[in-house]
């Protein structure tokens, strides 16, 4: 299933499955209860792979440089991720894990962000509020497939959003 989210079935059926392990469609429900069961093992797969990314020191030196950082950061990691979080969104109406999944991951990258912010910023509900829209996975991918941007001028998008709002409180 991995595999084929990966490579663009956004919405793989446990037949596609199945025949991409080469074994019997009641083999894959042997080792998964069902769909739902499939999703939380793909989850654990890609947070292990993107784990090192996630576990990465706050960035430091000035609001410029924190910025263009957790930029180059979540580029990194949003590409790894980004059919995975495209699958996981167009499935969520029907996994209750992949609804909880999002708000987990999203909830993780807010406060890794807001852990590399300075004070001042922290301090600002709204001015974090408008930081966590520009760099999130949303805005990003809205960039990348909507508007079918390349990663570089992406970047450039989000930088040219987020630093306006840091150029506030220097």
């Amino acid at each position: 299933m991995r595999d084929l989210i990966r490579e663009g079935t956004v919405s793989p059926r446990a037949e596609e499955v199945a025949a991409r392990a080469d074994v019997g469609l009641r083999s894959v429900f042997r080792h998964f209860d069902d769909m739902e069961s499939l999703y939380r093992e793909i989850g654990d797969l890609i947070l292990v792979d993107v784990a090192p990314m996630l576990e990465l020191p706050p960035p430091s030196g000035t609001v410029d440089e924190i910025l263009e950082e957790m930029i180059d950061r979540r580029a990194k990691l949003f590409e790894r991720i980004m059919p995975f979080r495209v699958a996981a969104d167009m499935n969520a109406h029907r996994s209750p894990f992949l609804v909880d999944d999002r708000a987990r991951m999203n909830i993780a990258f807010r406060d890794i962000m807001r852990s590399a912010l300075p004070a001042a910023v922290r301090k600002d509900r709204v001015l974090v509020d408008a930081l966590d829209a520009v760099l999130s996975f949303d805005f990003w991918r809205r960039l990348r497939v909507d508007q079918r941007l390349s990663i570089s001028q992406a970047r450039r998008v989000v930088e040219a959003a987020a630093a306006p709002l840091i150029g506030a409180k220097r």
